[in-house]
């Protein structure tokens, strides 16, 4: 099968590797249909989060079925599924708490990272972590899932209310998603994005939803103190937010960026009553409630690019992916796609 495999210099290539087969009873094996490209993997590419190097990247996927374990019991060939890849052994004792995501055994286990991913034609994972879509959900909304299984689970660690004045840090797709599940759930939401396209395109998405009242502004134009809740979907802003939450203010970290650094005054956490918040990527048992959300939300609306796995240069080229400074965005939420439907 076709496969992008990241090499040792931290740039992607088009390889052939074996079809993956059923070799255990819980196994499954998954046509790829589409795959997101995540601000994950745009960070792997460009040096500010790790990857094993060998591995296919590509974490969110949707598919069909194919092959099934002995063992598997809630699935069957032709399936339409969603691939949860925050994987879980169940035993140690963290997942005993509840705390899937933060699992001991999820380092050297992480799919697209240092286990074989999804920008591939096929893909293989054990039965638990498949969960089937809805009938005529579509795969432009189906392959949102797993972020949006991300945003709800830092949203609920945030405890976020009604009342609240959420300011939004980033205008990707993961930033989109916060502002616009701030705004469902009642609250005022701005979303700060320095990129002008990306600015727009949110602009653009927000403007087609009826009702929906989250405004897109420069970050320049955000005002310190201004906001009960701050969320930093980039990853290197953590000061930033501090500045912009109000006395009593809930700051959460979401980007992934392993080369970020802040200064923060431990004095004016203590002073202005800061809570800073961590909630890893997403507690599996989230997924679920995940995928029903989507039911309700125009989530295709994100998606503004499909790839063929062949053109994946050009995927790199519209999140501005390059050796050096990367370039300006000229896309939204991009996904490579494998011909196995829509």
């Amino acid at each position: 099968m076709k496969a992008l495999v990241l090499q040792d210099d931290r740039s992607l290539r088009l390889t052939h590797r074996r079809r993956p087969e059923v070799t255990a009873p819980d196994d499954v094996v998954v046509r790829v249909a589409q795959t997101g490209f995540c601000g994950t993997d745009r960070g792997v590419l460009l040096g500010r989060f790790p990857a094993a190097p060998g591995v296919v990247m590509g974490h969110e996927a949707v598919g069909e079925v194919v092959e099934v374990g002995a063992g598997v019991t809630t699935l069957r060939p032709g399936d339409r599924v969603a691939a949860n890849p925050t994987l879980y052994c169940g035993l140690c004792s963290w997942c005993r708490r509840g705390a899937l995501n933060f699992c001991l055994h999820k380092a050297g286990n992480e799919i697209g990272i240092d286990r074989d991913g999804a920008f591939a034609e096929y893909l293989r994972l054990e039965e638990r972590f498949l969960h089937p879509l809805p009938s005529g959900m579509s795969y432009d909304r189906a392959v949102l899932v797993e972020p949006l299984a991300c945003v709800m689970n830092n949203l609920e660690a945030a405890r976020l209310r009604t009342a609240d004045e959420v300011v939004v840090l980033g205008g990707g797709p993961i930033g989109v998603l916060v502002a616009l599940l701030a705004d469902h759930a009642g609250a005022r939401a701005r979303l700060a994005e320095p990129d002008p396209y990306r600015r727009a395109a949110a602009q653009s998405y927000f403007a087609g939803i009826p009702g929906c009242a989250v405004t897109v502004t420069e970050p320049d134009r955000i005002a310190a103190r201004s906001a009960s809740l701050v969320v930093d979907t980039v990853g290197a802003l953590l000061d930033r937010a501090c500045d912009i939450a109000d006395n009593l203010g809930r700051v959460v970290v979401m980007g992934f960026h392993d080369k970020a650094t802040a200064i923060l005054r431990p004095l004016d956490v203590l002073q202005r009553g800061l809570t800073v918040i961590g909630a890893g990527d997403y507690n599996s048992l989230i997924f679920v409630r995940a995928v029903e959300l989507a039911r309700h939300l125009p989530l295709e609306g994100i998606v503004t690019h499909h790839v063929r796995l062949d053109d994946f240069t050009d995927a790199l080229d519209t999140l501005g992916i390059a050796p050096g400074a990367p370039r300006p965005y000229t896309g939204m939420k991009v996904v490579i796609t494998t011909g196995g439907g829509r």
